[in-house]
């Protein structure tokens, strides 16, 4: 069983609880802010949960690099946001959970959408740590089989 749930833990970074809520318009900047912001707070969410439920070394310093890196990038996401004056706007992709469907939504939809450079930068590095997350996500869940 705790096999099974450090597994499952793992693969929290890779599985989508909401595959069909990508939007289907091109997001605007304050919904791009969301949906970057949301994403953040989930995986810090879950690398909290397995921080308190796993006993495997791999597991807990993943879990602490996620705090770490999506901490630090949603507090550069909220710093930019007042500064541009902008306010985040809840829209279908913000509810998308997890590394694989993020990066993509990050890729092909946010990236290519947002219009302030700064916005576009930041993403564009959120996108290149958290395709190491999802690779570092997949190793310690092939290690756990």
């Amino acid at each position: 069983m705790f096999i099974r749930s450090t597994t499952a833990l793992a693969a929290l970074f890779l599985l989508s609880a909401a595959t069909s809520a990508q939007a289907s318009d091109k997001p605007s900047d304050p919904q791009i802010a969301h949906i970057a912001y949301t994403a953040g707070v989930l995986d810090v969410e879950a690398a909290m949960q397995a921080l308190k439920k796993s006993k495997n070394k791999e597991i807990l310093d993943f879990a602490k690099d996620m705090v770490r890196d999506h901490e630090a990038v949603n507090k550069q996401a909220l710093d930019l946001v007042k500064k541009l004056n902008v306010t985040p706007e809840d829209n279908a992709t913000s509810k998308v959970a997890y590394h694989k469907q993020v990066n993509g939504a990050l890729e092909t939809l946010m990236i290519p959408s947002a219009e302030n450079a700064k916005l576009k930068s930041l993403l564009e590095t959120g996108l290149k740590l958290f395709q190491g997350h999802e690779q570092h996500a997949e190793h310690v869940a092939g290690m756990l089989k």
